[in-house]
Order: C-alpha cells, then structure tokens, then sequence
C-alpha cells in the first residue's frame, strides 16, 4: 500500500503533466490557464465548504470536501513550481513544537 507521501507525489507528478494539457479536456489545465486569482477563489470556495461541511456534522461530507479542498491546494502548489514534499518537511520540523513557540518563532 502507498505511503500518503507517494500519494501527494504521484498526484503532484499528474498536476505538473497538466500544465500541457487541453483546458477543454482537463480540469486542472483549465484551472492553470484561467490564472491565479480563479484558482485561488476556488481554494477559498473550497475551504468554505470545509468549514460548512464541519459545522453539519456529516463526516463523509467533511472527508469528501477537505479531499477537494487538499486536491486545490496541491494544483496551487504545483502552479506555483512547489512540491508537496516541502509542505511535508515543513510539518515535520514542526512536529513536537508548540504551536505557540512555533507562532512565536516565525513572529506571527
């Protein structure tokens, strides 16, 4: 069974193949071409759902619209020429960290 690392991977390697794609036959090419500002609604659209989902207290809804909500965020990253395995190192260095010392740290 793959790791949830090679999960986030494999999907990055699929999002990073899709900047070449058609808009007309790819979903993610279509959120590429329509530019930044539409992807980024879209991750606030998702995260709003998120949050009603929650609320609702319907977990399958709640797993079903935070796996949208990560699939965004991912084609952000991928827009953006990130990978995933940085947003994982980052929890990681985290891990066994305060939240508060860790917000404190960055000065937020």
């Amino acid at each position: 069974m793959p790791t949830s690392s090679d999960i986030l991977e494999a999907l990055a390697t699929v999002l990073e193949q899709r900047k070449g794609a058609d808009p007309a036959n790819s979903y993610v090419a279509k959120l590429y071409h329509q530019g930044l500002d539409t992807l980024l609604k879209k991750i606030g659209e998702e995260a709003t759902e998120t949050v009603i989902a929650a609320k609702g207290g319907d977990q399958a809804q709640l797993v079903h619209e935070m796996a949208d909500l990560w699939f965004h965020c991912l084609v952000l990253l991928a827009q953006q020429g990130l990978k995933p395995g940085l947003i994982l190192t980052e929890l990681a260095q985290r891990f066994g960290e305060s939240g508060i010392h860790e917000k404190a740290r960055r000065g937020s």
